[in-house]
Parts: structure tokens; sequence; C-alpha cells
């Protein structure tokens, strides 16, 4: 999220970075996060007054005592009065003081609420647009090829292999599941593994298999509270949520950490199934594989240096485009515009898609890279340990050091979609396309 110095000091971009996403309800949500900061400095400031005052009075209660046990009668009188109305002022001083702890905690925690709410500053390179249809083709890679017959359905050439039935998969888990079966099944775990190995041999990350529940506070360090309910799935009566995207276990993992600079930058590699309700705008594809309840995904995660991170954003689309040209299959890379961005945690820095073309009309985005900059960071209160920044940062802890840039390698429901439809007749034959040393993941050679 923003830091609230940066709001203070510059609420006219705030407020126009808002604007940019066109999400003008939240303007006045400026007014409000500077309001309840300033109460909560305001109260944070007597309280440390009324601390001193405390300390002061104390400290001269200590030597009125030792004069009463010496003085006469009448000195005690005048001593004990003294150190009684110290006292009363010393207890009248910490339920005042009680009080405005009470009061900043309040406003802390609903400053913390709002900041989780206000979009994080989009990158000056995002081009500005309401929706996706102001995306910006960047490049093309290879050419779709368009056959002199009518492509199929994705789903009707899998079905032709017997290697999906959504009609059982609907009576047992409801719409929004499938089986896979036999070849297809196997093309699955194919890709995936590919995607795998693509990324620890060719590129050199590290493998991770993170946890697929996380508490409630690691959701909220990764989106809004009603991205939160349009796709997280609650286990009921605990404090647990199945992960919609092994990113954010990921990124969950470094929460309150100091990471030494010397480890940066860290280069990660997760996979995971992933579960999502796919509530709102979107919902669910009721007839094909894309907008379901559950999938598996290979991620690409990157911690690194403020300084790194576009190097790193840039290097992980190139990776994304290079898996899927190693499997023949064109793809394009588009960049999002401000309003394609979504609502809070994808607002931050700049984002893009790698998407594949159909002669069919259709396009689907199988990758995307969101360089998050500063955002999780802050919520995630993650820090490096570099004692001398250029932005003037230490090492105190401070979560603004830490850049986060993530990526997704492989999706496996769009690769099949991919596969089914460059229009193949055999499909064990996309297994054949795989560089000699992976066709092992496919064909059981």
């Amino acid at each position: 999220m923003i830091d609230i110095k940066f709001l203070r000091e510059n609420p006219d971009a705030v407020r126009e970075n808002i604007r940019k996403k066109f999400q003008d309800a939240k303007l006045p949500l400026v007014d409000e996060a500077i309001r309840l900061d300033a109460e909560k400095r305001a109260a944070q400031q007597e309280c440390e007054q009324l601390k001193a005052a405390r300390n002061k009075l104390s400290k001269a209660n200590g030597p009125l005592y030792g004069q009463l046990k010496k003085a006469d009668e009448a000195q005690k009188s005048e001593l004990q009065k003294q150190i009684d109305e110290n006292n009363a002022k010393v207890k009248a001083d910490d339920e005042r003081r009680a009080e405005l702890e009470k009061k900043q905690t309040e406003a802390e925690d609903k400053l913390r609420e709002i900041m989780y709410v206000i979009p994080n500053i989009i990158d000056p390179s995002v081009p500005i647009g309401p929706d996706d249809s102001h995306n910006v083709e960047v490049q093309r890679f290879g050419d779709p090829v368009v056959p002199d017959f009518e492509i199929p359905h994705h789903v009707d050439i899998m079905q032709s292999f017997d290697g999906i039935d959504k009609d059982s998969a609907g009576r047992v888990a409801g719409m929004g599941f499938y089986y896979l079966l036999g070849d297809i099944a196997r093309l699955h775990e194919a890709v995936l593994a590919y995607a795998r190995d693509f990324m620890i041999d060719q590129k050199g990350f590290t493998y991770v298999i993170p946890p697929f529940m996380m508490h409630g506070n690691v959701v909220k360090g990764v989106m809004s509270f009603p991205e939160m309910e349009a796709m997280m799935y609650k286990i009921e009566d605990e404090d647990l949520y199945l992960i919609g995207t092994s990113e954010h276990t990921m990124i969950g993992r470094f929460i309150d950490q100091i990471i030494p600079e010397a480890k940066l930058p860290l280069t990660l590699t997760s996979y995971s199934p992933c579960f999502r309700k796919e509530v709102g705008s979107h919902g669910l594809e009721e007839r094909g594989v894309y907008r379901i309840h559950q999938f598996e995904k290979q991620e690409m995660i990157i911690v690194c240096r403020p300084e790194e991170s576009m190097d790193w954003y840039n290097k992980l689309w190139s990776y994304s485009v290079e898996l899927f040209r190693n499997m023949e299959i064109p793809v394009r890379q588009l960049e999002c515009c401000s309003g394609d961005l979504a609502t809070v945690t994808r607002s931050g820095g700049i984002s893009d898609k790698i998407t594949f073309p159909f002669s069919m009309g259709a396009e689907d985005a199988f990758g995307d890279r969101s360089g998050f900059h500063q955002h999780e960071a802050q919520k995630h209160r993650i820090a490096d340990t570099a004692p001398n920044r250029a932005d003037g940062i230490s090492a105190c802890g401070d979560p603004l050091n830490e850049h986060r840039i993530d990526g997704n390698a492989d999706k496996d429901q769009h690769t099949l979609k991919a596969h089914s439809k460059q229009g193949a007749q055999i499909i064990l034959a996309h297994c054949a396309k795989l560089p000699v040393g992976e066709r092992r993941h496919g064909d059981g050679g």
C-alpha cells in the first residue's frame, strides 16, 4: 500500500492516480486518510507528553518520600499533601493516556483499512484507459495457424480423445470443475512439468511448493476485501483460506521479515493448485476450461532491490514468451492500461499480459507479469538490511526497500486450450514438440 508519508505530502498526486485508475468513488478516502492520520499523530504526541509528565512527577515523588521519613509532624503534612497531589495528577494523566491510546488505535485501524483500498501509484509507462479495450499491443511472436476449416471448441477436441468429463464433475462438485483423462491428463502434467523444469534448469530459479491455505492476515496483505470476497474460499470456523494463487503464500512467507541484502534477489518458482470463486463481472466459463474454480499454475516470484525491479519485470515476460514459443504457440504481449490493472494490488507499478490469438476471434491471457513495487512489501512489512539506500531508507526495517515482481510461467487450463486450438489431430504429438530432454514428462519415454 502507499506509504502514509507519501500520501500526507502528495495528496494531489494520489487523487490524480485514483482518477487514472477510473476509481473516482475512492477520491474522498484521501481526505479521510489525512484526517485519521492527523488524529492518530495528535493522540500519539499527547500520549508521549503525558508519559513524560508522569515520569517527571514519579521522579519528583522519590525525594519527597525520603524527606517524609525525616520530617517533623508539621512538615509531614505538607510533604504528604504534595505527594498526594502528584499521585492524583499521575492517575488523571494515566486515565487520559488510556483514552488517547484507545483513540490512537481506533484511528490506526480505520486508517489501515483505507490505505488498503487506495490504489498504489501506477508506473508512468502504464497507458491510461478504463478497461482492457485500451490495452496496447507491444509485439507479436509467431503467427497463429489459420486452417481452412472451422476450429472446434477446445472441449470438443478434448472430448474426441475421451480426455475430459465435465458432466461427472458437475454431479460431484458443481459447475466450474472437470475430470481430465488419459492423454489429455498426461498433456496437462507434461506442460506443468516442462514449465517447472524450464524455470529451474534454464533460468536458475529455486523451486518451491508452498502451503495451499493461509491465514486471513496474509490474504489482506495481497488483496482488498472486495477482491477477497469475490475470489477466496474460506474454511468454515477456522482462520484459513484456500489460496487463489501461490503468490499469496509465497509473499506471505516473508511477513515481518528483514531479508539480508546479500541474499537479494530471491528468484523463486512455485507450483500450486489454485481455488477461486470467480464471482463478479467475468464469472465462470460455462462450457470451457478457462474460468473455473480449480486449476494449477507454475508461478514466478522475484523479491529484489528497487533499482533492479524493472529489469526483472522485463525478464519475466520474456521467460513466458520463450516458454510458449518453445512449444510453437504464437503469442503477443499486451501492456495493460490503468483501468485493466486490478483494484488495488495490481494497480501498483506496471503489468502486462502474454496472450495467444485464435482464428475464432477469442484470445486468452496465459501469462501476466506485475510489478507491485512497494505495495505488498509495505502491507507485509518486508525489508532488507541495506545500510544506506539512495532513497534514504536505512536498515531499520522500513518495508519500502523491497520491490516484488511476479508472473505466471504457465496456467495449465489456458495452455490446454492453446494446444487444442492449434489444430493438432493427435494430442501426444504436442508432447513431441517439447525439447527432447523434456519429452519424458508427456510420452512416458
